[in-house]
């Protein structure tokens, strides 16, 4: 039954500013998401339909969140969904994802819809129902999203083409042993690109003279063999050493 209740939980206010993105679920998978795009500046707005849940994610990320079903179109407007650029799905029910997609794209014309699946045997049917990005827990987020409980100085932020290829942020401290390294002394992986180096307020698009430095977060694109080997590297034997 869907629930009919709902709440902003942001501060206990419940004016809502515009925002670019929604997140629907507040588990796991939805809680880092979360945290990841407060870190890095970007607005979004988290549905989950347990208040307790809600109340924890809102005080502890200081992020807003709606307490309230995905699959109600009114929470949906309330969460700011007619504004949204970005609706990602990411509760474990596939039916409740699969339907909080379609009614972003077919009621409210979100350009972007990003659905978490969790049985493997959806994603065609997913796929066919226009379903913008798909992400299957069983083959990608249980092994990646992991990750990052593990180790606070690295996250796997997104994964594209079912996990064939990740977008993955390195947190630089002194005792990286990429800090205070050129570029083109580090031995990366064939199949690894570090794309951008994020320092203080400066973005960075890096070549082989760049140094990386202590503070820096150090965005790079790979598939998940090459990045097996990275982490091992980056945690253990050390790089360009």
């Amino acid at each position: 039954m869907q629930m009919q209740q709902k709440k902003s939980l942001h501060g206990l206010s419940s004016r809502r500013d515009k925002m670019s993105s929604i997140i629907i679920g507040g588990g796991k998978i939805g809680y880092y998401l979360m945290r990841t795009l407060h870190e890095r500046g970007i607005k979004a707005t988290l549905i989950e339909k347990d208040e307790a849940i809600c109340r924890k994610i809102a005080e502890e990320l200081n992020v807003d969140v709606i307490f309230g079903d995905g699959t109600d179109i009114n929470i949906l407007i309330d969460a700011g969904i007619s504004e949204a650029d970005v609706a990602a799905a990411v509760t474990g029910s596939d039916e409740a994802n699969l339907v909080i997609c379609e009614i972003a794209k077919a009621s409210f014309s979100v350009s972007q819809t990003i659905a978490r699946v969790n049985n493997p045997k959806n994603i065609e049917m997913f796929k066919s129902l226009g379903i913008d990005k798909i992400v299957c827990s069983t083959e990608v987020i249980a092994n990646l999203i992991e990750n990052e409980l593990e180790k606070d100085d690295y996250h796997v932020i997104q994964a594209f083409e079912r996990g064939k290829m990740l977008l993955a942020e390195v947190n630089i401290t002194k005792s990286s042993p990429w800090c205070d390294k050129a570029l083109k002394v580090l031995e990366l992986p064939v199949d690894c690109v570090i794309s951008t180096i994020f320092r203080a307020e400066k973005i960075i698009y890096p070549h082989g003279d760049t140094e990386i430095i202590c503070g820096d977060k150090v965005l790079l694109v790979t598939n998940p063999k090459a990045l097996a080997a990275l982490r091992k590297n980056i945690h253990h034997t050390g790089v360009g050493a």
